[in-house]
């Protein structure tokens, strides 16, 4: 309710702006596959580290065209946070600046809606930066990949009671787990884990 209100209000503010056409009803055929890595679990303290998107038109994904942002970290974190994530094989140094990153990330999403593992979690970490800098949330209709899998589940093979973790999920799917904890990598995998599900792969032979 909340969030719906916050949309709404949103939308009026936003609707001449440069952002009006996210809060306008998306009439393509594509969605895009979002994930982001942070510093914590905790949605009120969390920073990004970084954030990817990738298309899904039809049965295929397009990684060719995929955004894969790596952020600078905020100044208070930022000689840990570079060293830690060093040790990770991850350079941080050169990275956007949250508003860069946050100004591109709407530009390659549009209005189109967006699928994510757990989505909420991302959905409430990103909009905690994205309404203090641009002035709004995002608007766009969101589908939650893990509960997505578990209604199929249901539907289908109603005896089971379904593990929903990403790797079992994935496994369920007959999907590759692709760069696991990297943005683009859960992105792209969880991508696939919607495709193979509406192309029926739980439906019993």
């Amino acid at each position: 309710m909340i969030r719906s209100l916050r949309r709404a209000a949103d939308r009026r503010r936003q609707a001449d702006g440069r952002y009006g056409g996210l809060f306008r009803s998306y009439a393509g055929d594509e969605m895009v596959a979002i994930d982001c890595e942070t510093t914590g679990l905790d949605t009120r303290t969390a920073e990004l580290v970084s954030i990817a998107a990738v298309r899904i038109k039809g049965e295929r994904v397009l990684t060719s065209g995929s955004l894969d942002l790596r952020l600078q970290p905020p100044a208070s974190l930022r000689g840990d946070s570079i060293k830690i994530h060093r040790m990770r094989g991850i350079d941080l140094s050169d990275g956007e600046t949250l508003d860069e990153a946050l100004e591109k990330f709407l530009d390659f999403i549009g209005n189109r809606p967006l699928l994510g593992w757990c989505i909420e979690y991302d959905l409430a970490v990103i909009d905690r930066h994205l309404r203090p800098l641009f002035g709004f949330g995002l608007p766009n209709l969101c589908l939650d990949m893990a509960q997505v899998y578990l209604r199929e589940m249901h539907r289908t093979r109603p005896q089971l009671e379904p593990t929903v973790n990403f790797e079992a999920v994935a496994e369920a799917l007959k999907v590759p787990v692709i760069g696991r904890h990297t943005a683009l990598g859960d992105a792209v995998t969880t991508a696939l884990m919607y495709i193979r599900l509406k192309k029926g792969a739980l439906v019993p032979s």
